[in-house]
């Protein structure tokens, strides 16, 4: 057997004179380097960032070598991201989600060739679908596009660019080499606060206050992806034969179904980002004509004649059918179990339906036995929620439960009597607060 010092490979290796450790890396090289492969903006940002605090641990885990962070921005067409026919709007969604990949990879690409590791995580997806319903992405872009300066959080959670506004997608490529000069959020926030984005939602997800309801965008606007899906499958499993499976489902939900699986998910709204003028590239036609504006950008949305996901209960149903008669609630499921009681209280803040909640005051200690022991405090008051660790205050109804049991029972596995009588579930105070808590939760 051949020595490995005597193979052709190794020997080049050792006579390599060119080789470099990681280390630092010019900064105007590294912006060349990402403008010529195809983004229209970067910034940069270390590690370190305070801004990064709560996704740090998980960067590291999976590549613990990471010293710096890249920002990218691709700019989107915006006249068909506004158009009412959502097929042109989802075929600019994906020629830019698929333009930021490829703009990312090579990047990666420039890196290496400098002997610098680095990785692009997904713009969009391919995403961990194994740890789903939990946090499925690698990293949270707009977070590091915010922290590298490339705009500031909008009303209606999307980052908006100073110069594109929020007709933007992003990308974020982790990088071995420390970055020698870092970006800095802007001084500014490009929001207009115009609350166009608020009149244009269809679910009422944005509130003229601030307040952002995740279940009700994420049941409608993300209908054929995560749990959209999920709850799409079990009415096809559900369904007793070709004729109860279509008066479930409608033809046209099948076929867009089938277009998803076929071309990639559509998002059934992002009118959101459609309505919104902000940006020193956008803003002209907002500041010349509003009433014009409103009428030629916001009013098609408005008017659409279409069907609404929302899930039988909440807010947005509620919403639905007063602020839009003429577009169509339709009932589904959300698709989303929840398979730790880590999760269960982590959910509880999104999920909350606050004017469900009107009327109620009251606070609940939860003590979690079993597989996974937690004690934890949820305050409902005032149409807020608040979810702490452990036992605080003096509780209305203590609710004890086998942890499995009652993740079963918030999938509609297990019936909630049965747990009741075999004292798999035990509450302490009246059982109406139990009703009241559902009901700001719909599922």
């Amino acid at each position: 057997m051949p020595k490995l010092e005597d193979h052709p490979s190794v020997v080049r290796f050792r006579q390599s004179e060119t080789r470099t450790e990681p280390g630092r890396i010019d900064i105007e090289k590294l912006r060349r380097i990402c403008l010529d492969a195809g983004a229209d903006d970067v910034g940069f940002v270390a590690i370190d960032r305070q801004e990064l605090d709560d996704q740090r641990a998980e960067i590291l885990g999976l590549y613990p070598w990471t010293k710096g962070l890249i920002s990218i921005v691709c700019r989107m067409n915006r006249e068909p991201v506004r158009s009412p026919a959502r097929s042109v709007a989802n075929l600019e969604f994906h020629n830019t989600g698929h333009e930021v990949d490829a703009v990312a990879s090579g990047i990666v690409t420039a890196l290496e060739v400098e002997g610098i590791r680095a990785v692009n995580p997904a713009m969009g997806f391919p995403m961990e679908m194994g740890r789903f319903p939990d946090k499925i992405w690698v990293v949270s872009h707009k977070p590091v596009a915010v922290a590298a300066g490339l705009g500031q959080m909008g009303i209606h959670r999307n980052v908006i660019h100073p110069k594109f506004g929020n007709f933007i997608l992003l990308g974020t490529v982790l990088v071995e080499a420390e970055i020698p000069e870092q970006s800095r959020p802007i001084d500014y926030n490009p929001c207009l606060s115009c609350k166009l984005c608020v009149a244009a939602c269809p679910v009422g997800a944005i509130g003229p206050d601030g307040h952002f309801d995740f279940t009700a965008c994420l049941t409608h606007n993300y209908r054929e992806f995560l749990g959209g899906f999920t709850d799409w499958v079990e009415q096809v499993a559900d369904s007793k034969d070709a004729l109860d499976y279509r008066r479930r489902v409608e033809d046209s939900e099948t076929v867009s179904v089938w277009q998803s699986l076929s071309f990639g998910p559509n998002y059934k709204a992002a009118y959101c980002m459609a309505a919104c003028p902000a940006g020193d590239d956008i803003i002209g036609p907002f500041l010349t004509d509003r009433k014009g504006f409103l009428k030629e950008v916001v009013t098609p949305l408005q008017e659409k004649v279409e069907p609404v996901y929302v899930v039988p209960g909440s807010d947005a149903e509620a919403y639905v059918s007063k602020r839009f008669p003429h577009k169509r609630p339709r009932r589904v499921g959300g698709g989303r179990r929840l398979r730790s009681i880590r999760s269960f209280l982590s959910a509880l803040p999104h999920a909350f339906q606050r004017h469900a909640s009107e009327g109620l005051e009251a606070t609940y200690h939860f003590t979690f036995t079993g597989e996974e022991a937690a004690e934890a405090t949820v305050v409902i008051r005032d149409k807020t929620i608040r979810v702490e660790p452990g036992h605080v205050g003096t509780p209305n109804l203590r609710i004890a439960a086998d942890s499995m049991t009652w993740l079963g029972f918030l999938a509609k596995e297990r019936n909630l009597a049965w747990a009741l009588v075999r004292r798999k579930i035990r509450l302490k105070g009246s059982p109406r607060f139990l009703v009241a808590f559902g009901r700001c939760f719909p599922s």
